[in-house]
């Protein structure tokens, strides 16, 4: 998988858009981050992963879920998309885009499902 392949399904959802962040290509919504490609071109930065379900991700999959003492006090994992499948990635990046796109968005995506 490579960050295209996240964007092609990403940009599909409602208020998606392309963005820049840390000068890597990124997708937002209303503006703030949802995930962005980190500076090594194959991980994507994915916020609003708890710090206890990143622990779980990493042990359980070391080979796709990892991060940084950078990123060590925040809520976020890093995902080598290399070694990951859009199974894996689409229900966290869809999860974070709940949290910050509007009500009416979800309530549409929600009446669709």
């Amino acid at each position: 998988m490579t960050f295209d392949d996240v964007r092609k399904f990403a940009l599909l959802w409602t208020e998606v858009e392309d963005g820049t962040s840390y000068g890597t290509p990124a997708l937002k919504v209303r503006k703030k981050l949802l995930a962005r490609l980190k500076e090594d071109g194959d991980s994507l930065v994915m916020p609003g992963v708890p710090q206890d379900e990143r622990a779980m991700l990493v042990e359980s999959q070391p080979k796709i879920f990892y991060f940084t003492d950078h990123y060590r006090d925040y809520p976020i994992a890093l995902i080598r998309l290399s070694k990951a499948k859009r199974a894996i990635v689409e229900p966290l990046l869809r999860r974070h885009w709940r949290t910050l796109a509007s009500k009416a968005a979800v309530k549409e995506f929600d009446s669709k499902a």
